[in-house]
């Protein structure tokens, strides 16, 4: 049996849902230990944290990735029991296969795998794991590289495992990813009676025109690497139930998801003065769940696009598409993040799978790029 393959297995049968690791990082960081990794446990809050290390000077090579796992959904729908780990043709079947236990065993058989290749080697490796990435994310990789600042740790090439497969394994790759800022926004009128509108403020009405103009607002991509950034709106509520009062109020929620043309803070801005210039009453929380970033170095993209074409003899092509992943808190500190993983086509998905052959051609592709880079 594929030593990824298996290690995929002992993965998806423990039953990690967000925040819960259930043990998956001290497996990891047991076979890790072996090849002489230093192991630091970061514990915040009800989130742990996985910190290993491999040598002591040098430029830093992380392997960055998380052991929670969305909720499996009705049992009776899948096909087998999610944190039972099923083959099914050439399909292994659970409850985080692609997204992305089977990415972090093939962080540890790559790392395995270059050791018996290169026991010296110019560099360090490291391996950070989070139980926090599908859910807030607050206390996981956020936190651990505000303790890897205080610490001096600078992070060179952060390799992160999501899944960016689209068809076949290594065919897409991503060197960013766009931000997010979202608005619950509160328009405020005058509740009472449909027949007495001149005693009432109906917010439907006074918000109707700005509605249009925010359903209208997109930002342009400067970079060439990321499609416009558009609003969205998710949700749009108002109203008692009842067909003979004018609502007090209307709330709804919108999203951006920007490149890094657009600021956060820009978009605020535009939103805002939408608002104010048709004289809407309002309340306004903004979020940021995540800065948006660009890996334009070279370094880190030629070795993934390279092993790729070394080992599946495909011509791969780099993407920014998708939601956030946590290379968000690492492009800041100035590393260069780089995501590959396998198919994303099941992921969050009933039944989610991942081809047992990529997994073992992706263990390949990191050993790869480790030897490329160090």
């Amino acid at each position: 049996m594929s030593e990824t393959l298996n290690l995929t297995k002992e993965l998806i049968a423990k039953e990690s849902v967000t925040p819960n690791d259930a043990g998956c990082q001290e497996l990891v960081a047991e076979r890790l230990k072996k090849q002489g990794f230093k192991i630091k446990n970061l514990k915040f809050g009800e989130v742990d944290n996985l910190w290993a290390t491999l040598g002591d000077s040098g430029p830093l090579f992380t392997f960055l990735g998380h052991t929670d796992v969305v909720p499996a959904g009705p049992l009776e729908d899948w096909d087998s029991n999610p944190f039972i780990p099923t083959e099914s043709g050439n399909l292994l079947v659970g409850r985080g296969a692609a997204d992305m236990k089977g990415s972090v065993a093939a962080f540890v058989t790559s790392i395995e795998a270059f050791l018996e290749k290169k026991s010296k080697f110019d560099g360090r490796i490291a391996v950070l794991l989070t139980s926090d990435e599908e859910g807030p994310a607050i206390d996981g990789v956020r936190r651990v590289m505000d303790y890897l600042e205080e610490k001096g740790e600078k992070i060179k090439w952060c390799l992160v495992g999501e899944p960016t497969s689209n068809s076949s394994l290594g065919d897409v790759y991503k060197i960013g990813r766009r931000g997010s800022v979202s608005a619950k926004i509160k328009v405020i009128g005058s509740q009472g009676h449909v027949a007495y509108p001149d005693k009432a403020v109906n917010p439907i009405h006074v918000f109707s025109l700005a509605l249009s103009k925010l359903t209208g607002m997109s930002w342009k991509d400067s970079t060439g690497n990321f499609q416009d950034s558009v609003l969205q709106i998710s949700n749009l509520n108002s109203g008692t139930g009842a067909t003979n009062v004018i609502p007090g109020s209307l709330t709804l929620d919108l999203n951006v998801r920007h490149s890094p043309t657009t600021s956060a803070e820009r978009i605020m801005s535009d939103v805002e003065k939408v608002l104010t210039d048709h004289s809407i009453k309002y309340e306004v929380e903004w979020e940021i769940g995540g800065k948006p970033f660009l890996t334009e170095e070279t370094q880190l993209i030629n070795a993934v696009r390279d092993s790729i074409e070394e080992i599946t003899g495909i011509m791969p092509i780099s993407s920014t598409d998708g939601g956030t992943s946590d290379g968000r808190f690492v492009a800041p500190t100035g590393a260069q993040v780089v995501e590959l993983g396998p198919g994303n086509a099941s992921i969050h998905k009933i039944n989610e799978c991942v081809v047992m052959e990529h997994l073992e051609q992706l263990s390949k592709v990191y050993t790869s790029i480790l030897m490329k880079l160090l």
